[in-house]
């Protein structure tokens, strides 16, 4: 390594372990729970009582911006996503620890992965704020039509619906095998809690992970049958279950892993290693 890049590396470690930065990112954790938790809410209204409310995390903030105080929690976590999308491309350029072994590489990848997540969920939050369409499934929805208009358009729609099947299944089974608890500090955990939080977790990751797989599928459907109103993500795929009786059932214990993923990402607050 140059000593150019050495000192450019060195700089982005520093910046990236800055104080404030912890801070803000702890709290971006506390504001990405709270929009799951609403999201949860969402969902059991969309299983049980039909509602026609955007089913994902546009959802979520759409319900946050109904009110003063809502929105002032909105700015709050606009600050803490940005916080959390800049701790995590410092991570995605220096990795956390420094490794250069495949498993280091492919954490680093996620972690730019996560940053673009948080980025675009700040930026939806700031459109809520503004008062414009910041409908996740809308764009989802106009973004599939325009591609299917284009040639080999249906064949990239329907590669991108398998890439998000892969990252549902991806994530359900990140859950399962409890990969996401080596970002813990697991021995700063009461001993009554460690269990119980990880349990959370898996259980929110392979809810989520389930809800983006149909998802997923319902993109690839949508390519096979040209209807780009199936590709309107989270919130197609959670209301496809509810228009049928089995699938309210499953749609309701999506909905409660989602609200556990809500509660872990609050306890991530606190004993995520930042």
């Amino acid at each position: 390594m140059t000593s150019a890049a050495s000192n450019v590396k060195s700089t982005a470690s520093k910046a990236a372990n800055s104080k404030p930065l912890e801070y803000l990112a702890r709290g971006g954790f506390i504001g990405y729970g709270i929009i799951h938790l609403i999201f949860a809410w969402i969902a059991l209204q969309v299983a049980f009582q039909g509602s026609s409310q955007e089913s994902d995390q546009s959802g979520a903030l759409q319900t946050l911006a109904g009110n003063g105080l809502g929105r002032t929690l909105l700015v709050i976590i606009v600050i803490g996503m940005i916080a959390m999308a800049i701790w995590q491309a410092f991570e995605a350029a220096i990795g956390e620890s420094g490794e250069q072994t495949k498993g280091a590489m492919a954490e680093r990848v996620l972690s730019g992965v996560r940053a673009i997540l948080y980025l675009y969920l700040a930026w939806t939050a700031v459109k809520v704020l503004q008062g414009s369409n910041a409908s996740m499934g809308d764009n989802s929805q106009s973004k599939t039509s325009t591609l299917m208009d284009s040639a080999g358009g249906r064949w990239l729609v329907g590669l991108i619906g398998l890439v998000v099947v892969g990252v549902g299944i991806g994530m359900a089974i990140y859950g399962w095998r409890e990969k996401f608890v080596k970002h813990l500090n697991t021995g700063e955990m009461p001993h009554g809690t460690r269990r119980p939080i990880i349990r959370l977790g898996k259980a929110g990751y392979m809810a989520k992970g389930t809800a983006y797989a149909i998802a997923g599928i319902l993109v690839v459907s949508a390519a096979v049958t040209y209807d780009p109103d199936k590709a309107r993500g989270l919130d197609a795929a959670l209301k496809t279950l509810a228009a049928n009786s089995w699938g309210v059932w499953l749609l309701a214990l999506i909905a409660l892993g989602i609200a556990c993923f809500g509660v872990y990402c609050i306890a991530q607050a606190k004993y995520r290693k930042v």
